[in-house]
């Protein structure tokens, strides 16, 4: 009897462990399959702009902005299929293809010069030269002086000793497009994060931010990514999409939120926060915005 009741005891502890045991199991897949499909609601895998590729999250809707403005020309940028992964500037895969929803269709130079600040100054002066505001392309080197495109275009080269810089007429004018590209060549070589830290007007508070703003940590090395859409709820709360270059010169591609995967690729930004960003951390954010 007493060997019975041992037996049956035994058994409904096997058989307690063993419902336990399942139930963990449901849960940690219930917890995989969260992990692995969040965000992607979002996604419209077939579409091939930014505005197109992710869907407001629920409760929130796009901010408006003026058609041919520039934030209308960032959020309606141009994407290659859905799958597409980063490419380094000389043809190899990047070694991580798992921080990111998109990718701009941008061409990556094959000189490695197009890094993380280079591609925003790209896009920007795409913009100028595509609504004939070519007087407004010109940035600063990161010893301070300024390179504007028309100047580039009309033969003036800098000659630079150090940080001491001077411009002299060495070149015959050309305002053709291929030559637009060799003087944005000039300004990946002399402007980055820094410069660009340096010379923008910075935005103080957040409600402020707005499609073409810039999140970035001027230095060398630093870092900087573009906001290029934007959505609010009821509340005024605010939610937005990022894209980045890198280094080495790659594909510029619309980032995921991996921290946050309700809302990827969405992001919440705040001002002096910790803000991690696909493979990089923005330990004290700041941002700035073209003029």
């Amino acid at each position: 009897m007493k060997r019975l009741l041992i037996s049956i005891l035994t058994l409904a502890v096997v058989g307690i462990i063993i419902l336990q045991l399942r139930r963990v199991k449901s849960a940690a897949k219930s917890f995989v399959t969260t992990l692995e499909t969040s965000g992607f609601s979002l996604l419209n895998k077939d579409s091939l702009t930014i505005r197109s590729r992710v869907n407001a999250p629920d409760g929130y809707k796009r901010v408006q902005y003026p058609e041919g403005s520039f934030q209308d020309y960032l959020r309606n940028y141009k994407l290659k299929t859905f799958g597409a992964k980063v490419i380094n500037y000389n043809g190899s895969e990047y070694y991580w293809q798992g921080g990111h929803v998109g990718i701009l269709n941008i061409q990556v130079p094959k000189n490695g010069l197009q890094q993380c600040a280079d591609a925003l100054i790209r896009v920007r002066s795409e913009f100028l030269w595509d609504n004939n505001r070519k007087k407004d392309i010109g940035f600063n080197f990161t010893s301070g002086h300024y390179c504007s495109w028309l100047k580039y275009a009309e033969g003036y080269r800098p000659k630079i000793n150090g940080n001491r810089v001077t411009f002299h007429k060495s070149a015959s004018k050309n305002h053709s497009k291929e030559n637009f590209y060799k003087y944005l060549n000039l300004i990946y070589m002399y402007s980055g994060t820094l410069s660009l830290y340096n010379e923008l007007p910075k935005i103080e508070d957040t409600k402020d931010l707005k499609i073409g703003d810039m999140l970035i940590r001027g230095g060398s090395p630093g870092h900087i990514v573009m906001i290029c859409d934007e959505v609010i709820n009821s509340k005024g709360e605010k939610l937005y999409l990022l894209f980045q270059g890198n280094t080495p010169a790659q594909s510029v591609h619309l980032v995921k939120n991996l921290e946050d995967s309700d809302i990827s690729p969405w992001y919440e930004l705040k001002k002096d926060a910790v803000i991690p960003v696909s493979n990089y951390t923005f330990m004290s954010s700041k941002f700035v915005r073209f003029k």
